[in-house]
């Protein structure tokens, strides 16, 4: 091993230290935890169970006990749940924020107050912002539904955040008013790299704006577009929160991470939580493994 070697590992090696620390001990213990029968109350006797929490009489897929079908369990409705939620609210955000970005980008006056007043959603912390839209949201005194029936747009109050055909959508909803900005403020960022000689080359050969936006201005942010992407899915994939806060342990609304609190904390299983942590985890990598291998092949086709 040279000295650039040597010292290379040297910078890294507390890095490494941290990473191991409070990342992959917790995950190793994770997964240990979900081939054991462990119990909140008593940890130190937990027992080897193998595959059981995975797909035993009790376990999360292929549980003899699902007779109405995987997806109607409570592991499958969680699923469910949390990939409607990850794809409706990122591709409401992504749409959302473009426009918004777009917007700002343009030059007109108090264009810095605006770009300012625009992240304030995302600054409130998620646990105030779910409080306050949960007010808001109230079937009783709830300002939403008193504005909706002032206007005659619905003839009686509904609860939001608790009739099962309404709650998902609402926290989509709200999440997409406090994240947008985040989208919004990294797609702005890629449309002030872009280039201006390419804008005035269409202006001046009378180029219609929106012919403008889908041969130029999308394909040159569409990598940062991607990034932006995978940032707040791998976020709506994780969702607890937002989604216990408005909406409970409602099973109409639960996700995977709120299964894996209700197990753990509630029912105190340890070992069939971590197993749903665990699943939770390989989830999330395949979709991020999944997302980019497509992106991949679309931006090397668009380059082709």
């Amino acid at each position: 091993m040279n000295n650039r070697t040597r010292t290379a590992w040297i910078f890294l090696a507390p890095m490494l230290i941290v990473l191991v620390a409070v990342a992959v001990w917790p995950l190793g213990r994770s997964i240990w935890f979900s081939f054991t029968d462990a119990n909140i109350n008593d940890l130190s006797h937990a027992r080897f169970v193998g595959f059981e929490n995975y797909f035993g009489e009790f376990g999360l897929f292929a549980n003899p006990n699902y007779t109405d079908g995987f997806w109607k369990s409570d592991w499958g409705m969680a699923i469910v749940n949390t990939l409607q939620f990850a794809i409706a609210s990122v591709g409401l955000e992504t749409m959302a924020g473009l426009g918004v970005a777009l917007l700002l980008d343009a030059n007109f006056k108090g264009r810095m107050f605006v770009r300012t007043a625009v992240l304030v959603p995302w600054a409130i912390p998620t646990v105030v912002s779910a409080k306050m839209w949960g007010w808001m949201l109230n079937d009783q005194f709830g300002v939403i539904n008193d504005m909706l029936m002032s206007t005659g747009l619905i003839a009686h109050k509904i609860a939001w955040t608790a009739e099962a055909q309404y709650a998902l959508w609402t926290v989509v909803l709200v999440d997409a008013w406090k994240t947008t900005p985040f989208m919004a403020l990294l797609i702005l960022a890629a449309l002030q790299t872009l280039p201006k000689d390419c804008y005035e080359a269409a202006r001046v050969d009378g180029v219609h704006p929106l012919r403008v936006f889908w041969k130029i201005t999308l394909p040159l942010i569409k990598p940062a577009l991607m990034v932006a992407v995978i940032f707040r899915l791998l976020d709506a994939l994780r969702v607890f929160d937002l989604i216990y806060i408005l909406t409970s342990n409602s099973g109409s609304t639960i996700s995977m991470s709120g299964f894996v609190r209700r197990e753990m904390i509630d029912n105190g299983n340890i070992g069939l939580g971590s197993a749903a942590s665990t699943a939770l985890f390989l989830i999330i990598g395949a979709a991020t493994i999944i997302y980019m291998r497509l992106a991949r092949v679309r931006v090397s086709g668009a380059a082709a």
